[in-house]
């Protein structure tokens, strides 16, 4: 009987553990907090690139890697095969305050070992006024061109433009090369989309919903069609992810409130900036506007549907929207704001999102596109639905294994349980009957 009671009472303990964990989902609503720098992904590597191929180390697939990368050049060493299309990104994290140039920036470009430059390379992103987190991305694309088709060794190329006045310290990077599988036989779509809804985006209206941001594409807090609130310092740039499924559109806009003057006047060109990344980290559209510490706002175009043909289009910012995954959003309030309003009251942010159109059915691939860290499903949806940052839906998704784990267990002891009591039941019966 000892036995039964001490399974029972570890049971009850799982089930309390188990009931701590949807508090990631409570985090989502917290207030906004100030931005700390860039949150790097979770088990990066350290690494070095080189000046040249010819030392230039190995990155694999699927791992995050750290760097450092100065004015000039860095060079990593691929091996590819020849069955998927391939994404090598760079995020280039300035210091907060560092100088820029409105001319510096970032390329990224993958070649073959022979140097030649594969199809729609560099990648490139450039810094506005302010310095930010910055992703660029190369691309090595399947059904293009015969000298970037076959398995073998590729080199990434990651460049730092800065000019002579910049600042040339040695800045954080991170890398990460993603893999697309390539279609199953027969379903592979070679001609971009003619015609597609391009009408401007009709936003939502409704009471916003306190969403903190994060800090860059690993903690950015996901979101869904809604209006969203969350505040920005000067200086400060807040990350968003929302999960766009094949035929989905997103129409977006930005909104600063009114600042706290500590002058009569004052003006920040680029003083509001919205960037739009691609679920493999590359700029899909950007656009900046001057905020004077009075009611501002940015409305990006509504997106091309999501279609894996999007990606032979001439148009970046229909090329942009070829794969289904999480898209991110970056809100950056300029530094030079901070030069007319109080820095002790952060300006508040409002954005404005309606996600539209499918889900359509996606193309056939040969292995799973989720697996390779692309596509949307129940998981995603869930994350955009209660605000979830990465980490925490990976918590989430961790306390729901716990508990399926939990009920499994919790049925087959209380099938025990019955049985023992149902055998004691019987054999008090018959020991009756005995007597």
């Amino acid at each position: 009987m000892g036995r039964v009671r001490t399974t029972v009472l570890v049971g009850a303990a799982a089930l309390a553990l188990a009931g701590g964990l949807p508090g990631a989902v409570q985090a989502a609503t917290a207030p906004p907090q100030p931005a700390a720098g860039y949150q790097g992904a979770e088990g990066a590597k350290r690494i070095e690139g080189s000046p040249s191929s010819a030392d230039a180390p190995l990155v694999a697939a699927g791992q995050a890697y750290a760097d450092t990368i100065g004015p000039g050049e860095r060079v990593y060493r691929l091996n590819l095969d020849d069955a998927s299309s391939a994404y090598f990104s760079a995020v280039l994290q300035p210091p907060r305050g560092a100088k820029v140039g409105y001319g510096d920036g970032l390329e990224v470009e993958i070649m073959t070992k022979e140097g030649g430059r594969c199809p729609n390379n560099p990648g490139r992103a450039g810094f506005g006024y302010d310095p930010v987190p910055l992703g660029a991305v190369g691309v090595r694309r399947l059904a293009e061109d015969a000298e970037c088709q076959g398995a073998g060794v590729y080199f990434a190329k990651v460049t730092r433009t800065a000019a002579k006045d910049s600042d040339p310290g040695a800045w954080p990077v991170e890398l990460l090369l993603q893999r697309e599988p390539g279609l199953a036989a027969g379903s592979t779509p070679t001609t971009a989309p003619s015609v597609w809804p391009s009408a401007s985006p009709t936003l939502p209206g409704s009471e916003p919903v306190a969403r903190s941001g994060g800090t860059g594409f690993n903690d950015a807090r996901a979101l869904g069609s809604g209006v969203w609130r969350d505040d920005l310092r000067p200086g400060q740039t807040r990350f968003y992810r929302v999960p766009l499924d094949w035929g989905q559109q997103l129409g977006l806009s930005a909104e600063l409130a009114g600042a706290r003057m500590t002058k009569s006047y004052g003006s920040a060109s680029g003083g509001l900036s919205v960037a739009l990344y691609s679920p493999y980290r590359g700029l899909v559209e950007d656009k900046d506007i001057p905020y004077a510490g009075k009611q501002a706002g940015v409305t990006l175009p509504k997106t091309a549907p999501v279609a894996y043909e999007n990606r032979f289009s001439d148009t970046g910012e229909v090329r942009g929207v070829r794969l289904a995954g999480w898209y991110y959003i970056a809100v950056t309030l300029g530094a030079k704001v901070g030069e007319f309003t109080e820095d002790a009251s952060p300006v508040p942010l409002t954005l404005r999102m309606d996600v539209t159109g499918g889900p359509a059915k996606g193309p056939a691939y040969k292995e799973s596109l989720t697996a390779a860290g692309f596509g949307v499903g129940a998981d995603e949806r869930a994350a955009a639905r209660d605000g979830l940052t990465a980490p925490e839906a990976a918590a989430a998704a961790d306390g729901r294994s716990v508990m399926r784990v939990v009920a499994g267990a919790g049925f087959g002891t209380g099938t025990v349980l019955l049985l023992v009591l149902g055998g004691w039941f019987l054999l008090g019966r018959r020991h009756g009957r005995t007597a």
